[in-house]
């Protein structure tokens, strides 16, 4: 399998695999950590597809696609923290004034697992907040310590994966994820 990883520009392409399995559900589509969360809780079925699309309209790509030849096997959110709620988040602290960039969300699409794609998106969203003129990029993997994660909370990523694409551990935070501490990972570009 060769993945090329790629801006997030093709709605059907960012449904295809963060869209929910029933389209009138109330979650995912990567929207808890973009839009307040009042609106998020509110916004159910094609509504929530809907506000992608206009976050694609008025922002661009809003974070970055894994492809196998031309299907869409992963997603990765990537946007500047400013536009997240990391921005007021007071459980993952900020480490200084720069313009960091945040990489949050990971989703692999089944039958594509354990196969690199996760890697491949990392340094994806990488590459693509570099390329903005982003000049630190972090995220808030959890610290399993080599523990199992439930699938289902594993989309903030682990530290190890974190650490073997780059980022080193800035800062503890008191966020937690599935019975784990999150910490602060950053990579300066």
């Amino acid at each position: 399998m060769t993945i090329e990883v790629r801006p997030a520009t093709v709605f059907d392409d960012v449904a295809a695999v963060i869209g929910p399995k029933n389209p009138q559900s109330s979650v995912c589509f990567c929207l808890s950590y973009r839009i307040p969360s009042k609106e998020a809780n509110a916004l159910r079925g094609p509504d929530r597809a809907d506000r992608v699309r206009r976050l694609m309209d008025e922002e661009g790509p809003i974070g970055v696609l894994a492809y196998d030849g031309d299907e869409p096997v992963g997603w990765a959110a990537v946007a500047p923290r400013s536009r997240t709620h990391f921005a007021t988040f007071r459980k993952i602290p900020h480490v200084d004034d720069q313009e960091v960039w945040s990489l949050w969300c990971f989703r692999v699409r089944p039958g594509h697992r354990k196969k690199g794609v996760m890697h491949a998106l990392i340094d994806g969203a990488v590459e693509f907040a570099r390329a903005q003129g982003a000049p630190v990029i972090e995220g808030y993997p959890v610290d399993n310590d080599g523990a199992p994660v439930n699938q289902t909370m594993a989309y903030v990523g682990t530290r190890r994966l974190f650490e073997q694409a780059g980022f080193a551990k800035a800062v503890d935070t008191t966020s937690m994820l599935a019975g784990f501490t999150r910490v602060l990972m950053r990579r300066d570009l």
